[in-house]
């Protein structure tokens, strides 16, 4: 897994101050996406040990909320495989913290529909999720006032209360 770019304080992507990593690689091209230059999936520097390294000492102090996945794309199974292990040590680490996961992909067609189904690794990871953003941007419902969305067409879904009732639960207070 490649990553474009890590946001060390990052306010725009979730609530409070929060660590932004942005992974390579989406097959999606959504229209007027506004990072198109990480649709490659080589574009960046390479994820290692000591990315995760660097992020779990960003995550550390007690001001930083949590942490935010956006892209590319987070849930493209070369990245979902990436993800996992740095996932689950943010989990161990940080249990009180936020994990918020952007993707263009929909929660119950894509998530629950497909990759539930066929990925163990998915199966692993979106539980650990608190938050998850869904939903391809679409240009023509672009609405700048959205709060955590670019779309109209996008959701801010409570994972934990969705995988419970196999369907899309709005966080409350986003909607």
């Amino acid at each position: 897994m490649n990553y474009a770019v890590i946001k060390p304080t990052d306010v725009a992507n979730g609530p409070g101050v929060r660590v932004s990593l942005f992974v390579s690689g989406c097959t999606h091209r959504c229209k007027d996406c506004f990072n198109q230059e990480a649709w490659d999936f080589n574009y960046g520097q390479a994820f290692t040990e000591e990315t995760q390294k660097e992020l779990l000492e960003l995550l550390s102090p007690d001001y930083i909320e949590g942490l935010t996945l956006l892209g590319g794309e987070p849930l493209e199974p070369v990245n979902q495989e990436g993800l996992l292990p740095l996932i689950e040590k943010v989990r161990e680490c940080f249990p009180k913290k936020t994990i918020w996961c952007f993707t263009g992909y929909d929660f119950e067609k894509d998530v629950l529909g497909r990759m539930f189904s066929s990925s163990q690794v998915t199966r692993k990871l979106i539980p650990l999720f608190d938050v998850m953003v869904d939903g391809r941007f679409e240009a023509d419902k672009k609405n700048i006032q959205l709060k955590f969305r670019g779309s109209e067409n996008q959701r801010i879904v409570d994972v934990k209360a969705s995988l419970a009732a196999r369907k899309a639960v709005w966080c409350r207070g986003f909607q």
